[in-house]
C-alpha cells in the first residue's frame, strides 16, 4: 500500500468487466499504433525495426503504466509484479516509467467512494464517525486507506477497495496475460497458463478482505510481544468482505530509515531477514508480497510497522526443509548437494538438458560466493546483481525454457528478492554466514510452528 503523493489523482475506478476490457482494447490499440509508426520512422531511415525495440519504447511503456494505474485492480497488480525489479533489465528511462506502479495508484473521486461505502455499511454510515478524510492517506492496486476517527475515539485506518475490481480478475488476468503474450518477452515454449490461474487464484485471495482480516490477527498472535515489529488493531465491526478497518499507526515509509546511520539500518534489514526466514522456517505462514510499501518504520519507538495481509501463504514443512537443505549446501561449498536441493525444489526438472542444470546451480553458488565472501555482505553493492543478470541471459540465449516452477517456490523466490532488494536500498551490511548458520540447524522442537495451525 503507497503513500498517497500529489502525483497521483481523482480517477473514477471503471468498474464493469466491458469497460475494463475496452480500455485494455485501447490501450493496446494505441501501444500498437505506436509501434506502426515507429516501425516506419525506422524503415524510412534505412533501418531494420525489431519486434521488442519497438515495443518497448518510453512512449509504450508510459502509456501502458499510465492504462494500469487509472484501471487498478489485477491489472495493475501485474504490472507492479513485472516491475518489481526492471533496474537492471530494462533502460533507466523506462525504469523510471514502470516504477509509477509502485510509487503511487490513482485514487476514487470523492462521489464514488461514498457510493462505495454506502453498498457497504448503508446509508447513514457518515455519522458513525466523528471525523472522515475522503482524502487518501494511501492507494495501491486493489485499495485505497482513508484516516478516520469513531466517536469512542478510536483513530482508524479504513482500506477501501476499488469497485468491480474482484468481479473483473478473471477477465483482467486474461486480457494482461494476452498483453504479455504479445510482447514477445515470454521465452518460446513457456507455458504462462498456471502462472495466470495461480494470479486469479491469489487476486481472489487478497480481494477478500475478511480473509485478510484474520491473517492480520494471525500475525499479531505471532509477534505478540515483539521489540521490532508493530502491526495495526483489526476493528471487525466496521470491516467487510470489501472494507478493511483497523486501527492507525503513525510512521514513515520504511525507504525513510536510509537517512538513520549504519548500525540502526543494519539492524533493521537484520530484523526484516530474521521476520522471513521465520516465517518460513518456524510460522509455515508468510505475507509473500515484498511491496516496500508493506513495511513502514515508526521513527518514535524505532519499530517496523507491517502492512497488507492478503498475500499472506501457508508453507509445509516440506518446502521448508528442502530451502534448508539449499542454504546448508551453499554455506559448506557442496556443490551435489546444491544440485539435489535445487532440483527438489523445482529450479528444474530432470529432463532439463544437463548444461542448463549446471549453469543454474552455478548461479545459486555464485550466491552463496558473493554474500558468503566477506565478514560483512553489502547489499547495496551492484557486483551480485550484475553477475546474476548477465549469467541469467546468457542461460536465456541457450534456449533454457523455464520448467512449471511449483507455486510455493515463485513466492518464496519474490520474498526473497525483495527483501533483498529493500536490504540494499537501506545500503545495509551484515555477517550473513552467520545470520543463515543460525536457520539452517535442526529446528524441529520449534513450538511456534507446530503447536497449532493458521486461522487465515
Amino acid at each position: 500500500m503507497t503513500s498517497f503523493q500529489n502525483t497521483s489523482k481523482a480517477v473514477t475506478v471503471p468498474s464493469g468487466r466491458i469497460s475494463r476490457l475496452a480500455r485494455l482494447g485501447s490501450m493496446a490499440t494505441g501501444v500498437a499504433g505506436n509501434m506502426a509508426l515507429s516501425g516506419l520512422r525506422q524503415v524510412a531511415r534505412g533501418e531494420r525495426p525489431g519486434f521488442q525495440d519497438l515495443l518497448l519504447t518510453p512512449g509504450n511503456v508510459h502509456r501502458i503504466a499510465n492504462e494500469l494505474a487509472r484501471m487498478r485492480g489485477a491489472a495493475m497488480k501485474i504490472g507492479q509484479l513485472l516491475s518489481m525489479d526492471t533496474g537492471d533489465v530494462l533502460p533507466p528511462e523506462l525504469s523510471a516509467i514502470m516504477a509509477r506502479l509502485r510509487a503511487n495508484a490513482d485514487y476514487m473521486p470523492p462521489r464514488q467512494l461514498k457510493t462505495v461505502l454506502t453498498q457497504a455499511w448503508g446509508d447513514g454510515w457518515l455519522r458513525k464517525f466523528k471525523s472522515f478524510d475522503v482524502h487518501p492517506i494511501a492507494a495501491a492496486s486493489i485499495g485505497q486507506v482513508h484516516r478516520a476517527m469513531a466517536h469512542d475515539g478510536r483513530d482508524m485506518a479504513i482500506k477501501v477497495q476499488y469497485p468491480g475490481v474482484a468481479r473483473s480478475i478473471d477477465s483482467d488476468v486474461a486480457n494482461v496475460g494476452s498483453l504479455i503474450k504479445m510482447t514477445g518477452l515470454v521465452p518460446k515454449g513457456f507455458d504462462l497458463a498456471p502462472y495466470l490461474t495461480e494470479a486469479r487464484r491469489q487476486l481472489h485471495e487478497e480481494t477478500d478482505y475478511v480473509r485478510e482480516g484474520q491473517c492480520l490477527l494471525e500475525f499479531r498472535r505471532l509477534l505478540a510481544g515483539s521489540d521490532a515489529f508493530e502491526l495495526p488493531e483489526l476493528y471487525e465491526d466496521h470491516t467487510t468482505q470489501n472494507i478493511l478497518a483497523m486501527s492507525y499507526v503513525p510512521s514513515v515509509p520504511i525507504e525513510d530509515a536510509v537517512s538513520l546511520d549504519q548500525a540502526r539500518r543494519n539492524e533493521i534489514t537484520a530484523h526484516m531477514i530474521d521476520l522471513l526466514l521465520r516465517e518460513l522456517f518456524d510460522f509455515g505462514l508468510m505475507q509473500t508480497d515484498p511491496n516496500y510499501a508493506n513495511y513502514r518504520f515508526d521513527p518514535e519507538t524505532g519499530k517496523i510497522v507491517l502492512l497488507d495481509f492478503g498475500a499472506t501463504r501457508a508453507f509445509s514443512d516440506e518446502v521448508a526443509e528442502q530451502y534448508r537443505r539449499l542454504m546448508r549446501a551453499g554455506i559448506d561449498g557442496d556443490r551435489p548437494g546444491l544440485h539435489a536441493a535445487a532440483q527438489d525444489i523445482g529450479f528444474f526438472a530432470e529432463a532439463t538438458a544437463r548444461r542448463h542444470q549446471d549453469a543454474i546451480v552455478d548461479m545459486i553458488a555464485l550466491i552463496f560466493e558473493e554474500v558468503l565472501a566477506e565478514d560483512e555482505f553489502d547489499f547495496a553493492s551492484p557486483s551480485l546483481n550484475q553477475k546474476m543478470n548477465k549469467a541469467g541471459i546468457a542461460l536465456s540465449e541457450d534456449g533454457f525454457i523455464p520448467p512449471l516452477v511449483p507455486m510455493d517456490v515463485l513466492y518464496l523466490q519474490r520474498k526473497f528478492g525483495g527483501t533483498f532488494l529493500l536490504a540494499g536500498q537501506l545500503g545495509a551490511r551484515l555477517p550473513m554466514r552467520s545470520v543463515l548458520e543460525h536457520w539452517i540447524q535442526d529446528r524441529a522442537g520449534c513450538a511456534a510452528r507446530t503447536t497449532e495451525k493458521s486461522r487465515c
